[in-house]
């Protein structure tokens, strides 16, 4: 039974990483958009036409963009620095005795 209080949501306990599955759809969907940016560039380009540097300015910026757009899908998230447990010696120092110097 759950009470009206209550949520049904699942809570998140660990720090997990996305799934395979969900960073490959992100990265897929990030490359669509990069690409789908580049045809309105080169229309854009086309459509001014008569000023030549507004045309060499779309025409620029869409040569980069498939490249770009290649190394942002081929990127994956970087991995978590984890500090590696290591057991560390505990140094202690020879504690000095008091010697007595007898002169004579």
């Amino acid at each position: 039974m759950s009470s009206p209080d209550r949520n049904d949501t699942p809570v998140l306990i660990t720090e997990a990483a996305p799934s395979f599955e969900q960073q490959h759809a992100a990265r897929r969907k990030k490359y669509a958009i990069m690409m789908s940016l580049r045809f309105p560039c080169l229309v854009l380009a086309a459509l001014f036409s008569h000023t030549w540097w507004l045309a060499l300015f779309f025409i620029a910026l869409s040569v980069p963009l498939p490249w770009m757009a290649v190394l942002i899908a081929n990127d994956r998230p970087p991995r978590k620095a984890e500090k590696a447990s290591r057991y560390e010696v505990e140094r202690r120092a020879i504690e000095r005795k008091s010697t007595t110097v007898i002169d004579g």
